[in-house]
């Protein structure tokens, strides 16, 4: 056996020692594609707020505010101290014979901030798991006797078996059993929705929506996630809304349905953010009524609860306190509206500039994307440059420009961005909600500059640059 690494040595790898490492003994063509395409060449030191501080002195501006997880920004002072003083106090992480306190406290504040009766909450770990037990609940709400449940097709809930099953993402590369009876209705058509429910009439037992789909940057009407209620009201659907990444102000209200007065779904998800971007936790939050029909009972009591090893870990639950606590207390919601009176305007301003470059942008709050079209010719162009196989994907063509700007604002103005696996691979600006009005107005300034060389030339620089000289 050979010597093992400690938490200090660890620290000072440097980047081609953590290469090795991760082809040894993590995935070896995570390194090759991620360093092919010009990521992962460089260590991060620190991070602090809205930057992360490079081992070579850089300060980067990072605006994909942790793809959800960090609408606090990275390591916020109150987050940090949360958990200081849960360990300096050595208190209690897990224990099934005993109650948490603060478990007990972070239901209590859910409640408070949910509208109508959505109180009754579970807390695993990821979003994915969050997922899952909404769903459980939903067909134990249904005692089993209903076997359909629809999603949207192009929803995004996770990558589990279950969860992946519900996902329609272009991120699904292979197949993979999941959970029977799933079926599928068009992404805010309510007719599509009807036309399922008539066809599944009294055997659907869930419906799975996201209300903003953060993965394709696209939205459900007022209209349809109302008829969606009506619906599955009628019909004695549990609904299931899936606010994972647009929890906690990202887009401009607490949860993207409650601007919406009077709208609740049966079943909420959150997770992401919800850890305050420290602590790896996620929540379902149910109405009174679906949660007790199916485990207010002595022999159900313990079905989720005893059976997963961290739920409700202290330590975790204890920093989700204080990041809703920060949240309300900061008026995140707010935040997110102050960068959208920046970001909306600028990225209409950049789409009437470039036409050639900007097919168009959308969003809400501090979550937004801009969707780059070259058109035919800078499609034939990538096909061009870059060998192999993977050319002849159109999809492919359209993430390998928009990362040609990712690099040039990465490069040139020390600001991070990503692009979605999902939809038509939109740029994201999604920057935490800790970030100021002046830091937005500096990415928008940036990105104009960007597209004013034309994404040709940013194609063939990065090629030239990044990818040339590895293919």
């Amino acid at each position: 056996m050979s010597e093992l690494i400690t938490v200090g040595a660890a620290e000072a790898l440097d980047v081609q020692q953590v290469h090795d490492l991760y082809r040894s003994y993590v995935n070896r063509s995570q390194v090759s594609l991620m360093t092919s395409f010009g990521f992962g060449r460089e260590l991060v030191d620190h991070a602090e707020g809205a930057y992360l501080h490079l081992r070579d002195g850089r300060k980067v501006l990072d605006f994909t505010g942790g793809v959800g997880v960090l609408n606090h920004g990275h390591n916020h002072p109150r987050i940090l101290a949360a958990r200081r003083r849960f360990g300096e106090n050595k208190r209690m992480e897990v224990h099934k014979t005993y109650f948490s306190p603060y478990l007990a406290a972070l239901g209590h504040n859910l409640a408070q901030l949910l509208p109508g009766d959505l109180s009754m909450s579970f807390f695993p770990n990821s979003g994915a798991e969050a997922v899952e037990g909404a769903v459980k609940l939903a067909y134990k709400y249904h005692r089993g006797k209903r076997n359909t449940i629809l999603r949207s097709d192009i929803s995004f809930h996770g990558k589990l078996l279950g969860s992946g099953s519900l996902t329609g993402s272009a991120q699904n590369t292979f197949a993979f059993p999941g959970i029977p009876g799933v079926q599928v209705f068009t992404y805010g058509d309510l007719a599509s929705v009807e036309a399922l429910v008539a066809a599944h009439k009294g055997d659907i037992y869930a419906l799975l929506i996201e209300p903003f789909s953060a993965s394709t940057i696209r939205w459900c009407t007022e209209e349809f996630l109302r008829g969606v209620r009506e619906i599955c009201t009628r019909e004695n659907i549990v609904l299931v809304f899936d606010e994972i990444y647009t929890g906690w102000g990202k887009t401009g209200s607490l949860f993207y349905f409650m601007r919406y007065p009077g709208l609740v779904p049966d079943v909420v998800t959150t997770s992401k953010s919800f850890g305050g971007g420290k602590s790896s936790i996620s929540a379902f939050v149910a109405r009174e009524p679906v949660f007790r029909k199916a485990y207010d009972n002595l022999n159900d009591s313990l079905v989720q609860s005893t059976s997963t090893t961290y739920y409700g870990f202290g330590e975790e639950c204890a920093t989700a306190i204080e990041a809703i606590n920060v949240v309300v207390e900061d008026d995140y919601p707010a935040r997110a509206r102050d960068l959208e009176r920046v970001l909306k305007p600028g990225l209409e301003r950049i789409a009437k500039a470039h036409p050639d470059s900007v097919s168009s942008v959308a969003g809400a709050g501090a979550l937004w994307g801009v969707f780059l079209d070259g058109g035919p010719r800078l499609l034939d162009l990538v096909a061009k440059l870059v060998p192999g196989g993977i050319a002849k994907d159109p999809q492919f063509r359209t993430k390998f420009i928009t990362t040609s700007v990712i690099n040039a604002l990465y490069t040139d103005h020390d600001i991070f961005t990503y692009y979605t696996l999902n939809g038509k691979n939109p740029l994201v600006v999604a920057p935490p909600l800790i970030a100021t009005p002046a830091e937005a107005e500096r990415f928008v300034d940036a990105l104009d500059a960007t597209l004013s060389q034309g994404l040709a030339k940013l194609v063939r620089r990065f090629v030239t640059q990044k990818v040339g000289s590895l293919w």
